[in-house]
This record gives structure tokens, C-alpha cells and sequence, in this order.
């Protein structure tokens, strides 16, 4: 029997796998990489007997490769806060599918965790969440903890820098690979033993690029046509723009939480990745925004579009406006 991991490259889905490690250690096969790169079940070949955990990434994407696995005989457990679509029957397929799938906007795959393992590894999950920048939750969460004020919003750092850590065209962007950062974190029980002992060196790593990063994105300003319902961000073919698109977008949404915020990271192939963020106050139609278009998917909150062609910016621009206008 083998154990294959696979698991979303941001901040949910590294706190996610750290609570379950923790909860049962094993050698198990990683699959992850970056934020984006979500349909990630393609690489994953499995056998009778076989248990697959899945996390944090959309089943909706990944539903064929869920359904491959099970006719092969393997065991999937899945956890996941994004659109799912239909789930397949976990009783056509011999009771061999656990899923957990919650789309509620102030739910994140690390509570989901959090929940099945009766609230073991709470700080982990608090971690995750407010990476997914579900602050409201975690610090409700975090009222079960023993934490001072200061060790919670070191909390609230780490998981603003392991979310910050997963965005990038490709794992050269990144600062560390999600699996390295995933086994740096996984060896402690707590996330302030992470930050107070071996692993303040990569914590300060990462607070150093984060905040080199987001310097260079607080000199941008709205594109033209930006209203104060909804305002576009358009960043440069660099990796600093690329690391900071998804937490440039919650920062944004979090100084001005009644605007929805689209950041748009120009591609050497001369289209555009794309971050969206509902209103902080409003977390809805994200995803049904960018699941018009080819590449895109998400939550309700959050959501993003992978590959848009430079000819559809015009459109995505307009729909994004009508999308929020109130």
C-alpha cells in the first residue's frame, strides 16, 4: 500500500496536510506546486489499496481523475472549500471516497481539518485560514488557543507568508518548493515552535521577500475605468508581481472592504493571470465571474483566472465591473 499526499502549494493546503501528518505520520509521496497548478490528481497514478489524500484544490477540476483512482481500487479522502460541482457516488464506488467539501466564503480546507481531527492541531488551522485571509475565522477559531495577542498575529504572519510563498508562474518563482516548505513546517506540532525555533531562518526568508515584494506593489494604481465598486490592478512580467498577486489582492480588499479588486499579472506570453477578490463585506460572485472564462475557478471569495488571452481584457474588465456594481 502506498500513501500519495496531494495537496494545493498556498498556505490551506500546507496547514491542511500538517495537521493530518501530525495526526498520523507517514512516508508518503507529495504531489503539490504551485498555487495555480490545481489540477494536479493528472500526475497521480495509484493501485488497490492505495490511500490518496487530496487538499485544497477543486474537485470540480479534478472530478476525472477522482473517478480514475477509485476504478483502480485506491482509497481517496478529499477536503476541499472550492466549487465542487457533482461529487461522484461514494456508494458505487465500494465506500472508497471520503469527501469533505464545504463552499461556505468563511470556511478554508484547514478548518475543515481542523474539524475532522476534534480540534488536535487548532493552530495549524488558524495559521491556514487566515492565509486564505479568513481573519473573522481565525481569530474566532483562535479563542480556543492559549496565545497572547502578539503570538496571534505572529500566527496571522506566518500564514500571510506561507499563502505568499505559493504564487508564481512556475516553483522558480517561489522562495521555497511547497513540498520543502510543507516538511519544514510539518516536523512541529505548533506553528510558534516553527517560528521561535529551527524554522525562524525560513520565516524571516519569507517575511524579508514578502516585504521587499509588497513595496514594490504599493506604488501601482488603478487602471482606468476603475470605479469604487470594483478596481483592476495591472502588474508587470516580473516574479516579484507574480509572487504578490494573490496577497496584493487580499491586502487590497482588506484596506477597502465594500471594493471588489481584480490584479492582473502581465505572462511572457503576453496574456494575463489573474487574482479576483469579492468585497471583504460582500463575499460573493468571485468564482462565477472567472468561471466564464477558460482558465478560471475558485470560491465565492476568492477566485482567479489562469491564462486569459490579451484580447479578452476588455471583456473580463466590463464583466468584472457589472459583476460588482451595486
Amino acid at each position: 500500500m502506498a500513501y500519495i499526499d496531494v495537496f494545493n502549494g498556498d498556505a490551506d493546503g500546507i496547514c491542511a496536510l500538517t495537521q493530518l501528518h501530525l495526526a498520523e505520520p507517514r512516508d508518503a509521496r507529495l504531489v503539490t506546486g504551485v498555487k495555480r497548478d490545481i489540477e494536479l490528481l493528472d500526475q497521480v497514478e495509484a493501485s488497490a489499496g492505495d490511500r490518496v489524500t487530496v487538499l485544497d484544490i477543486s474537485l470540480d477540476k479534478n472530478r476525472d481523475g477522482v473517478v480514475r483512482l477509485l476504478a483502480a481500487g485506491a482509497e481517496v479522502f478529499y477536503v476541499d472549500h472550492h466549487f465542487a460541482g457533482a461529487i461522484p457516488d461514494a456508494g458505487t464506488q465500494g465506500g472508497r471516497l471520503t469527501a469533505i467539501i464545504n463552499e461556505a466564503p468563511d470556511v478554508c480546507t484547514s478548518l475543515l481539518v481542523n474539524g475532522h481531527l476534534k480540534n488536535r492541531y487548532l493552530a495549524w488551522a488558524v495559521v491556514g485560514a487566515f492565509g486564505d485571509n479568513l481573519k473573522s475565522s481565525a481569530e474566532t477559531m483562535a479563542r480556543g488557543l492559549s496565545v497572547s495577542e502578539a503570538q496571534l498575529r505572529q500566527l496571522e504572519e506566518l500564514g500571510t507568508y506561507l499563502n505568499y510563498n505559493g504564487y508564481g508562474e512556475s516553483v522558480g518563482d517561489l522562495h521555497f518548493a511547497p513540498d520543502a516548505l510543507f516538511r519544514l513546517v510539518s516536523r512541529h506540532e505548533s506553528p510558534l515552535e516553527f517560528i521561535a525555533g529551527d524554522g525562524r531562518r525560513y520565516f524571516e526568508q519569507l517575511a524579508d521577500g514578502y516585504r521587499t515584494d509588497m513595496d514594490h506593489a504599493a506604488a501601482m494604481r488603478p487602471q482606468a475605468g476603475s470605479t469604487e465598486d470594483a478596481a483592476l490592478f495591472i502588474l508587470p512580467d516580473a516574479p516579484w508581481a507574480r509572487r504578490v498577486s494573490g496577497v496584493y489582492s487580499n491586502d487590497l480588499v482588506n484596506q477597502y472592504p465594500d471594493r471588489a479588486h481584480a490584479v492582473l499579472t502581465e505572462k511572457a506570453n503576453g496574456h494575463y493571470l489573474i487574482s479576483v477578490r469579492a468585497p471583504l463585506n460582500r463575499k460573493k460572485g468571485a468564482d462565477e465571474l472567472c468561471r466564464r472564462f477558460p482558465t478560471g475557478g475558485g470560491r465565492a471569495a476568492a477566485a482567479g483566472i489562469n491564462d486569459l488571452p490579451a484580447a479578452q481584457l476588455g471583456e473580463f474588465a466590463r464583466q468584472f465591473a457589472a459583476q460588482f456594481a451595486r
